[in-house]
């Protein structure tokens, strides 16, 4: 008997780009050279949250007014180099999935990648105790 692939290996179907691919599955095809992490935070989150290494960084908003980063084109474009996939990782899975939706609008392919790098709020509030990138044990740093 054959069984379904568990959630964290498989892909889930979206609209508008790839779809979306849990945390490990993301790591797993960036160790394999199948795609680029593209983390979409802020400069600002990624300095003093922490970043993945060896990312891309591509805001799709900078801070401060959360303004589009004119040169988020371009810098996808970049990091898809040679047809590449590229897994986008921000917070929580949100600005992640805008930003898969616009590199698929330039033809590349594009994945949003789940719970984000600090997962949602828990019942207090905080971040970072029920899912997302750093909870799952990831690789990452901090300055």
């Amino acid at each position: 008997m054959t069984q379904a692939p568990s959630s964290t290996h498989s892909v889930r179907p979206a609209e508008g780009y790839a779809g979306d691919v849990s945390p490990q599955l993301a790591w797993q095809w960036v160790q394999d050279g199948d795609a680029v992490l593209v983390d979409v935070r802020s400069d600002a989150e990624r300095e003093w949250v922490g970043s993945v290494p060896g990312s891309v960084a591509a805001a799709w908003k900078q801070w401060p007014g959360m303004a589009v980063n004119p040169a988020f084109d371009d810098q996808v474009r970049a990091a898809a180099h040679g047809g590449r996939k590229l897994v986008m990782l921000c917070r929580s899975g949100v600005r992640s999935v805008a930003a898969a939706k616009r590199a698929t609008e330039l033809g590349l392919s594009a994945y949003n990648i789940l719970e984000g790098f600090e997962g949602d709020p828990d019942v207090q509030g905080q971040r970072g105790h029920t899912g997302g990138w750093r909870f799952h044990g990831l690789p990452w740093r901090q300055n």
